[in-house]
């Protein structure tokens, strides 16, 4: 939607091209008549819908060499802020 001069709905983005995909990428537009913007947003979505959702890194796991329970660790936990709150 166009509002004086802005399209809602979109951001702005500035992409650097080398010579020749700019040259390429007017001669698409000028031959299929959809804009140069329109070109590299289909490219784009391609591109991303074609590579599958991004991938979630593994969080690390540490292993402290004891096994505990979640009382276990409420209880120390309640300990640690209890002598906290002491200190002050």
């Amino acid at each position: 939607m166009w509002v004086d001069g802005t399209i809602y709905g979109m951001n702005k983005t500035t992409v650097y091209l080398p010579e020749d995909l700019e040259l390429r990428l007017d001669a698409e537009s000028a031959a299929t008549g959809v804009s140069k913007a329109e070109l590299i947003r289909t490219a784009i979505r391609q591109l991303l819908e074609a590579s599958g959702p991004p991938k979630r890194r593994a969080l690390p796991v540490f292993r402290s060499g004891r096994v505990r329970d979640a009382d276990s660790m409420d209880d120390d936990i309640h300990a640690h802020i209890k002598e906290r709150a002491a200190r002050r």
